[in-house]
């Protein structure tokens, strides 16, 4: 991007399209783009103004140049982390109240790029650490035509998808982030490929075709598909892009971390050794469908995009959450009338399909359970979990401790032969207790991991 002389001083206002940008002493700069991805733009905003601790005027101005942001951000003392700042408080405060789509907007406001000073001029980066790990991964693009935005700007779009992945949003999304293509370095009219419209509500740079990703849809989801050991690209404190950055284990696109996810695994067959099958039978399509929720006997069953889970209930969460993004990126793009609000009511919809089939889950096991008598002892189930006796790695163990203690073992075959013979033993559990038993113990040493909890979980009705 170019320079060009402009007459410009902010003023405080109560949204980015009313606030007047020029206006005042002359000073030169290059052409305006802080109004490019305006979607974007309003959305954090819109998040930002819920909780708003440093009265920060409006979310643009962390797009801007620190001259000019300082007039719409005076408690902020490190004009160089506006950005991140705007973004981290929009997340925090999407995150309080469950807005995944507001939480996704903020991760895509951290990585636009900022206004500096000339075409093929790096930005500064911010050098303190977010409060939210999401947030905290990202760093801002970089102008197309400089050396930082030609070595890292791909870099960074990835980084946006991890993330994004990582609260269940379409890690796709990351695209949108991107910039323009490079200017031409002393090109006297300041003017690249860029634009500047606070009155676009899609986004100047996605209605004038300028949107130009360094990253492409391919990269993206090789990078999804391969985060539990890919190396995530992301910058350093210096400016200088790190080429290697190991993923965070904690990083939940490929960790069970939602709130929604229950205790334990709904209690259905159990796949089979061989089979793949789609547990995601809800068949609302505003925006698309819902991505398939892949159910397998694999050491985590289920997965979602290339992102697996241990625990159904999640990867359900999961796909419901990535349809409900894709149908606001639609409605927000004008491809899909009738705006955002249908999409959370599709979400709700989608959840409760899921809910409806749980439902029916715990009827059935509460019919299988009432046909077995377990003698004087409690449920028999077994848990297949992470930290168990203190273990690195995941392990099982019986969840009913009192009647069945027993230390953790990493073969199910030890917890289920145990728990079988206890029955018998202590439990007195009738004849055709045990003998439920010993098949569900036969069927969990076929399965592996969360699927043999699973298996002998599903054939006592527990």
């Amino acid at each position: 991007m170019k320079y060009q002389t402009v007459m410009f001083a902010l003023v405080g206002a109560a949204s980015a399209r009313e606030i007047p940008i020029y206006s005042g002493k002359v000073a030169k700069r290059e052409v305006p783009q802080e109004h490019s991805h305006q979607a974007i733009l309003d959305k954090v905003d819109t998040a930002l103004k819920l909780n708003n601790p440093l009265k920060i005027v409006n979310a643009v101005f962390g797009l801007l140049g620190n001259k000019a942001a300082a007039e719409g951000a005076p408690g902020v003392q490190n004009l160089d982390c506006l950005a991140q700042i705007i973004a981290d408080q929009a997340f925090t405060n999407s995150k309080a109240a469950g807005d995944v789509d507001g939480q996704a907007q903020a991760i895509l406001f951290r990585a636009l790029e900022r206004n500096t000073g000339s075409v093929g001029l790096a930005s500064v980066l911010c050098t303190q650490t977010a409060v939210n790990p999401e947030i905290a991964a990202i760093t801002q693009h970089q102008d197309p035509a400089s050396p930082e935005g030609i070595a890292g700007n791909k870099n960074i779009e990835i980084a946006v998808a991890l993330q994004l992945a990582a609260i269940g949003a379409d890690p796709i999304l990351a695209l949108q982030s991107g910039t323009f293509a490079p200017g031409k370095i002393g090109d006297p009219t300041g003017k690249g490929n860029t634009c500047d419209d606070a009155n676009d509500a899609v986004g100047c740079i996605i209605s004038q075709k300028l949107l130009t990703p360094a990253a492409t849809e391919a990269d993206i989801k090789a990078a999804v598909a391969a985060a539990p050991a890919a190396a995530a690209p992301a910058a350093n404190a210096n400016g200088m892009l790190a080429t290697k950055l190991i993923i965070r284990e904690a990083c939940a696109a490929n960790t069970d971390t939602s709130a929604k996810a229950s205790a334990r695994a709904p209690s259905g067959a159990a796949p089979s050794a061989s089979a793949t099958v789609n547990v995601q039978k809800f068949t609302g399509s505003l925006g698309g469908a819902a991505p398939p929720v892949i159910s397998s006997d694999a050491e985590r069953p289920f997965s979602v995009n290339g992102n697996t889970f241990l625990k159904e209930a999640a990867a359900i969460d999961r796909s419901c959450a990535i349809q409900k993004n894709a149908c606001a990126n639609a409605a927000n793009s004008g491809q899909l009338a009738g705006g955002t609000a249908q999409c959370d009511t599709q979400e709700q919809a989608c959840q409760a399909a899921s809910a409806a089939k749980k439902a029916r889950r715990r009827a059935q096991k509460a019919r299988r359970q009432a046909a077995l008598d377990f003698g004087s002892c409690g449920s028999p189930a077994i848990q297949f979990a992470d930290g168990l006796d203190g273990r690195k790695e995941a392990s099982f163990q019986s969840e009913n401790l009192a009647d069945f203690n027993h230390g953790s073992a990493l073969n199910i075959k030890v917890i289920a032969e145990f728990t079988c013979n206890k029955l018998e033993s202590t439990c007195k559990a009738s004849d055709a207790t045990v003998a439920a038993c010993d098949s569900a113990a036969s069927a969990a040493s076929a399965q592996k991991g969360q699927a043999a909890a699973d298996a002998f979980n599903s054939a006592l009705g527990v």
